[in-house]
């Protein structure tokens, strides 16, 4: 995979945060995207004209994590140790401000409904992860989630609550004496509950429960990283997962096989491939949905995309002057998804567009098309472009989004 001509220019950069964006999330097939920050706003953006469409404080302080869940529901976790379930429907958005905080300071601002407000720990950076109840079932398709974050009082505990009856069903504590979780994933594998929590000093562990013997069983420890792991991502395929920390390492973990069984002589497993990237300080590591590449937010403002497959630097975007928190990756449809070994898209272009402005790929158009009637209906193209677009989205320690349309 050779990184496109010329330098990556964003398509848009959206506009509306008045303090730094730390977590962001592609939902409702791609037309929207939801962002928030330090402040605790939420602004969710319209990407068929990219403006906000959806502006509240869920949270008194910083947002960690937002999620989607199903086509009403959005879950978000602020480190005011709130989870909230909020109702959020295409039909509730009318009903809501769309004046982005960074145009206007008031706190009254109207508020979805509140479903569930589940108490959880928020002393770190640690966000939430979610999984459904069974195995087998996709979180949209779930009445039914599990929950886990970290634990208010045991250092290194992780808890697992049941929603909607908020119940806490587990307690974890995968690794004494690694400090404070970092980040955790949550997920089913071959009729399992699997369990990723990566730790202040570096260290990762896998657990897969076995809750018929009320236990967790361990299937795989590293310590890659010499410095707190920041953000980890699971491939879709779940053979394995990738790291970011402080440092400069990115890792590639496997997932073992359900009859792997972690002997005790088994100290330390290995990862699959380390890299030093040379760059330390990337976060916010996210997959895309055909497994292809992964993105990293940088510190030193850059974000960069990498080969799942190698761990290679693909390309490097740049447009931010300051640090930057989070990447999301709008999900690829199935016919949509991309062969590895395919040449990227050309994302060359112009970057002078603000929120306000959105530029469609430029790709050539044929007689058939132009004679089409779907050719004149402005909207529908621009729905068609929001929903199947590559797009990249970053959020950085400047309030700004941007949103690259690339490979």
């Amino acid at each position: 995979m050779d990184p496109p001509s010329g330098v990556p220019q964003p398509k848009a950069i959206l506009r509306g945060h008045n303090a730094q964006v730390h977590a962001a999330t592609f939902i409702r097939d791609n037309e929207r995207l939801v962002t928030a920050d330090a402040e605790g706003y939420l602004i969710v953006w319209d990407l068929t004209i990219m403006r906000a469409k959806a502006v509240w404080r869920a949270h008194q302080k910083t947002v960690l994590g937002v999620q989607e869940w199903g086509p009403n529901k959005l879950i978000t976790h602020g480190r005011d140790h709130e989870l909230i379930v909020w109702k959020f429907g295409a039909q509730d958005e009318s009903s809501l401000s769309q004046i982005p905080p960074l145009d206007s300071v008031t706190d009254d601002r109207p508020k979805p409904w509140t479903q569930h407000v589940l108490p959880v720990n928020s002393m770190n950076f640690c966000a939430f992860s979610m999984a459904s109840c069974k195995a087998g079932q996709s979180i949209a398709d779930s009445p039914e989630v599990l929950i886990a974050a970290a634990n208010p009082t045991i250092l290194e505990g992780v808890d697992i609550y049941h929603l909607p009856s908020q119940h806490r069903i587990h307690t974890l504590k995968p690794l004494p004496s690694a400090g404070m979780p970092m980040a955790v994933s949550l997920f089913h594998l071959d009729s399992s509950l699997h369990l990723i929590t990566a730790y202040e000093n570096g260290a990762v562990v896998l657990l897969r429960a076995n809750l018929h013997a009320g236990e967790w069983i361990p299937l795989y420890k590293s310590q890659a990283h010499s410095q707190p792991i920041l953000s980890f991502d699971v491939s879709p395929c779940f053979t394995h997962f990738i790291t970011s920390g402080a440092d400069a390492i990115i890792a590639k973990h496997p997932i073992p096989a359900a009859n792997h069984v972690r002997g005790p002589q088994h100290a330390q497993d290995t990862p699959m491939k380390t890299v030093n990237t040379k760059h330390a300080g990337q976060q916010g590591l996210r997959i895309r949905s055909d497994g292809s590449i992964f993105a990293t937010a940088g510190w030193d403002s850059k974000v960069r995309v990498y080969s799942a497959k190698s761990l290679k630097e693909v390309a490097v975007l740049k447009w931010h002057k300051s640090g930057c928190y989070v990447t999301s990756f709008a999900s690829l449809h199935a016919t949509q998804a991309i062969d590895a070994s395919l040449q990227p898209a050309d994302v060359s272009g112009d970057a002078k567009g603000t929120a306000a402005v959105s530029r469609t790929s430029g790709d050539a158009v044929t007689g058939a098309q132009i004679t089409s009637p779907a050719f004149f209906d402005v909207k529908a193209r621009r729905i068609n472009h929001a929903k199947t677009a590559h797009w990249i989205a970053a959020g950085s320690k400047d309030g700004k989004v941007s949103l690259w349309d690339i490979y």
